[in-house]
């Protein structure tokens, strides 16, 4: 049997989830009314039953976020909540808190929330021994191990292939609730990782001013799909609930049909859901919101990954600025450019600058405001107006399901028979005296045009069969109506017979590879402790959020390194380590200031407030 692999999406609501599944996407994720680490898209029941009912007839699944960790008081309010969401059909859960894997469940399937830090493979084999059917994998980690863990957990593994990244551990960034009581684990972060910063040395001098040094790229490893895929995982995810809907469309389209090539022929690997999808324009994913691109360390650490002149969109590079006339610029393939452009560019204080295109005439762009730019200077566009206006439409990305169409006789008038892709049928029967034609002509291909009508329905009609004994008359508001309740029936018949997979939680009480927890662990209310004391936990320190000691806590760890940005890595830049830099260093920013602690031997950078004592490891490599 062919193994499933999936597209999933985000969606912010009900519209984006439904743009989703038109554009390709195997499954949706999108957020409850409560307790998803996006507080700023939630969702009603409602909504998410009608986005349930839409994607199942694609036989595409709704994964639901509630993946912040739980305070006391909140947990029969969550408990309630997940047993609303079952009896909608959602499919899965993405959680984070294991306070929920101790609760009085419906047999609905559990995914941990890449927020749980699945980075280690022990961790997420008991993540799995304990019931969960999907493990969302860190960001951080590389293709061996990837695969490492497929080899050891057996679990279903869902990897980000496009979209932003948290330039923390996901679940273990405390720099929002430090500064402003605003916890990421709550589905509140305040980006302070997008803000910018002065870098100064252990001598007090400051090496950078006014840089955005956490803010780093998108990540895209699209092209690693295959690879990605043998090394096990099943389901690509995209980055986004708060993102707009032309970043949906344009992600989800580029995806399915990179995926598809992929899939096309191969007796290993199939779509995971139903339905083929035609497009308007032409999907890239630097025509929607990036901040450039980087691969992470899907492939080892290679290259610099900091977005530091922007946390903003850059967009598609264009070409560099050749001259300005007396009011307009003339720039490298400016033929590509529209009215209604938003271009970006890098001014001399090395921030990121924008201008407004007015009209494009003869390859000149007229701004509303014409800026001072050097000869030479990059161009990006980040609003691409023409590309949005078609995206926008909502017949630019359409989904149909494959059927065959046998229109035949009976004893008392005429059968539709309608057989789609996934073997399920519709039968619809019309009584009616049979008469033949005037002069005995046939009238199969005025009837084969009608039944070819399928419009809005969500089906076309690939083959179509007529089978009379004689050339019988029907008239057309008949073979009309036959053909409109037949794809009815058809969608009941898809809805009823959808299966989703169940699991019911069974209590196990098989080791945890840790005894002792620190408050990383985010165990944040008295069902967690619970948990993890059944399996063998003897010591728990309470969440960053309910006991942070201020100035004095480490408030972020990271895979990304400013030494390594700087090329004074120890491991990577040895040639440049007779111009070491004087630690420890400390980024400000306004009253903000925090001292970074770089831990070669995991090759991974810590962030302390600025009241904390640490010791500074002597640079070389382990």
């Amino acid at each position: 049997m062919k193994k499933k692999i999936e597209i999933l999406a985000p969606a912010k609501d009900l519209i984006h989830g439904m743009a989703a599944i038109n554009s390709g996407a195997d499954a949706v994720y999108i957020g409850a009314p409560r307790f998803g680490a996006r507080s700023n898209a939630t969702n009603s029941i409602e909504d998410i039953a009608a986005l349930v009912k839409y994607a199942h007839l694609y036989h595409a699944q709704v994964f639901v976020v509630m993946n912040t960790i739980l305070y006391d008081n909140e947990l029969e309010t969550c408990r309630q909540m997940i047993w609303a969401l079952y009896k909608i059909g959602v499919d899965a859960l993405i959680v984070q808190d294991m306070a929920i894997m101790e609760m009085d469940l419906p047999p609905i399937v559990l995914h941990a929330s890449t927020q749980a830090n699945n980075r280690d493979a022990e961790k997420i084999k008991f993540l799995k021994d304990a019931g969960m059917k999907r493990v969302v994998l860190a960001r951080e980690l590389n293709m061996h191990q990837i695969k490492e863990i497929s080899d050891t957990a057996d679990v279903e593994l869902e990897f980000f292939v496009t979209g932003a990244l948290c330039v923390s551990f996901s679940g273990n960034c405390y720099m929002s609730v430090a500064n402003g009581e605003r916890s990421a684990n709550r589905g509140s972060c305040a980006q302070n990782c997008r803000l910018p910063y002065n870098l100064i040395d252990g001598h007090g001098e400051t090496l950078i001013k006014n840089s955005h040094l956490l803010s780093i790229k998108d990540f895209d490893v699209s092209d690693q799909i295959p690879n990605l895929i043998e090394a096990g995982v099943i389901s690509f995810k995209i980055e986004g609930r708060l993102k707009d809907i032309v970043y949906v469309k344009n992600n989800v389209s580029f995806l399915r049909q990179k995926l598809d090539s992929f899939l096309e022929g191969s007796d290993k690997y199939t779509k995971a859901s139903s339905g083929k999808c035609t497009f308007t324009f032409d999907s890239a994913l630097n025509k929607s919101f990036n901040r450039g691109y980087t691969d992470y360390f899907v492939n080892e650490r290679h290259s610099t990954i900091g977005s530091w002149e922007s946390p903003k969109s850059k967009g598609q590079y264009i070409g560099k600025l050749i001259k300005t006339t007396a009011n307009a610029y003339e720039i490298e393939n400016g033929e590509m450019l529209n009215n209604g452009d938003g271009l970006c560019y890098i001014n001399e204080n090395n921030e990121a600058d924008g201008i407004y295109v007015n009209k494009v005439e003869n390859g000149l762009a007229y701004p509303n405001v014409l800026k001072e730019l050097a000869p030479g200077t990059f161009i990006y566009r980040n609003n691409d107006a023409a590309f949005i206006k078609i995206v926008e439409r909502e017949d630019s990305a359409v989904r149909k399901i494959g059927t065959t169409l046998l229109l035949t006789e009976n004893e008392t008038g005429f059968e539709l028979i309608a057989t789609d892709e996934d073997g399920y049928v519709s039968t619809v029967k019309l009584e009616h005296a049979k008469e033949q034609t005037k002069n005995n002509l046939s009238i199969e291909e005025n009837i084969k045009t009608q039944l070819a009508k399928t419009g809005f329905t969500p089906y076309t009609a690939d083959e179509i069969n007529v089978m009379f004994s004689q050339n019988w008359f029907m008239p057309i508001s008949k073979v009309n109506e036959m053909r409109r309740t037949v794809y009815e029936q058809l969608s009941e018949i898809r809805l009823a017979n959808y299966h989703r997979e169940e699991h019911q939680m069974v209590k196990t009480s098989h080791p945890y590879p840790e005894t002792k927890l620190d408050f990383m662990y985010n165990v944040s209310n008295k069902m967690a402790r619970k948990f993890y004391e059944r399996h063998g936990v003897t010591e728990i320190e309470q969440a960053f959020e309910l006991q942070w000691e201020p100035g004095k806590s480490r408030v972020m760890t990271t895979k990304y390194c400013i030494k390594y940005e700087l090329e004074r890595c120890p491991k990577y830049h040895r040639e440049n380590m007779d111009q070491k830099l004087k630690e420890p260093l400390v980024l400000k920013q306004g009253e903000l200031e925090y001292k970074l602690k770089f831990n070669c031997k995991p090759c991974e950078m810590e962030i302390w407030e600025k009241d904390a004592e640490f010791e500074i490891e002597e640079d070389h490599v382990h």
